[in-house]
């Protein structure tokens, strides 16, 4: 069974090592009885699952893409008819090209509450090595 130490598991939920060991004391998240603690991955994977759904709640939209990225917009670059749109969302930085003009219409600027939803084709899936 996989673990994750409680910054391992910090960083891979996108929060910081005290929300991980708050949710450890409140029940949230079991711990191993290794020293330093441990979570079990299982567990882990449940709580990104449902820090996931409390994300999509906040986006109260239906949608059919399944990949949605709740975040804060960290930059704004609009050049004549395109701009770049960052949304930072827990770990993840979500990049999109879209119209100056939906920019606009959207009232995008930094700080903005934004969702990055993504539908693809191919998704490369990748483990780190050892």
């Amino acid at each position: 069974m996989q673990t994750y130490r409680i910054a391992r598991a910090a960083q891979l939920l996108g929060v910081s090592d005290d929300t991980v060991r708050r949710w450890i004391e409140q029940g949230l998240l079991p711990v191993t009885d290794a020293v330093p603690a441990e979570i079990p991955g299982d567990a882990v994977a449940a709580r990104a699952v449902a820090l996931a759904e409390e994300a999509k709640k906040a986006g109260d939209v239906l949608s059919s893409a399944r990949n949605r990225f709740v975040g804060i917009v960290t930059r704004v670059q609009v050049d004549g008819l395109m701009a770049q749109i960052d949304i930072q969302s827990g770990p993840h930085r979500v990049v999109s090209l879209i119209s100056s003009e939906a920019v606009r219409e959207l009232r995008l600027e930094v700080g903005s509450l934004a969702t990055a939803s993504v539908k693809a084709t191919q998704v490369v899936v990748e483990v780190p090595k050892g």
